[in-house]
């Protein structure tokens, strides 16, 4: 299997203005698209983390989609990022895999964050997502998922990257850094976290701080606290050196969690 480059978009948001942010992001994308396999955009990458629902929010065949299709196709990469979607008269904070073919696929996500009142705004998912490109199977997260290591565990290698996509507040950035390094470790597995920068309209301040994580937990790629774009090399070769010299994974307890599906998506090459 080949090696897979990932591409961290760590860019600053315009508050609740998706036409201005698809705009800002295109520049991103054209600098990213010729050496990479798969980019990745922050949470709620047209709006920034906004309890406006009502206001904001687009159906499955609205704009920012569209927007997706057009640069995934002509760049032909895969891309990743969420927003806020209308789906059966309920709010969905989605995150949407864009193929280089112009198919998508779905994350709803999981943990709602009760301190912003997200739980009172959004609807959960109960859907994990694996899609399987280039040989690699790739499982997608959103922000406060980080923090619920049951939700994120590798059983029986279900995953080879794992991608957590934020709006996490500088106040909280060591908790983000640690938990990225730790996923990474206790799940045997790269993961590529991916936060925004600046200020939204409520004042609250973000500081970026995306990583690449290797499966051992070493930083890769730290972007800090710049608005930056940048691309990572993930080895396929050390990652199955290290599985196969270090199988703790084979110790894990396996479990089932109850009220969850999973879907898996092999995508043609």
């Amino acid at each position: 299997m080949s090696d897979l480059r990932v591409t961290l978009v760590q860019t600053n948001l315009h508050w609740q203005n998706p036409s201005k942010n698809r705009s800002a992001l295109e520049g991103k994308l054209k600098e990213a698209s010729a050496q990479s396999d798969l980019v990745v955009l922050p949470e709620m990458f047209t709006t920034g983390f906004s309890m406006e629902a009502a206001h904001l929010a687009e159906e499955m065949d609205g704009p920012t989609i569209g927007w997706m299709r057009k640069w995934a196709v002509e760049m032909n990469i895969h891309l990743i990022g969420s927003l806020i979607i209308k789906e059966d008269n309920r709010y969905y904070n989605r995150l949407i895999w864009m193929t280089n073919r112009g198919e998508y696929y779905h994350y709803d996500k999981r943990h709602l964050f009760r301190m912003a009142g997200e739980h009172e705004v959004y609807s959960a998912g109960n859907r994990l997502l694996t899609i399987k490109v280039k040989g690699w199977k790739v499982r997608p997260f959103i922000c406060y998922d980080l923090r619920f290591p049951v939700w994120s565990r590798n059983v029986d290698l279900s995953y080879d990257v794992a991608i957590y996509i934020a709006n996490w507040p500088e106040r909280r950035r060591n908790v983000w850094r640690i938990l990225l390094q730790a996923r990474a470790a206790e799940n045997q597995a790269f993961v590529i976290g991916v936060n925004r920068t600046g200020a939204d309209g409520l004042g609250i301040k973000y500081s970026g701080d995306s990583l690449a994580v290797d499966p051992v937990g070493n930083i890769l790629e730290d972007l800090k606290d710049e608005e930056k774009t940048a691309t990572c090399q993930l080895s396929r070769a050390q990652l199955d050196q290290f599985r196969q010299k270090f199988p703790s994974w084979k110790d894990a307890d396996r479990f089932k969690i109850v009220d969850v599906e999973e879907n898996v998506i092999s995508l043609k090459e």
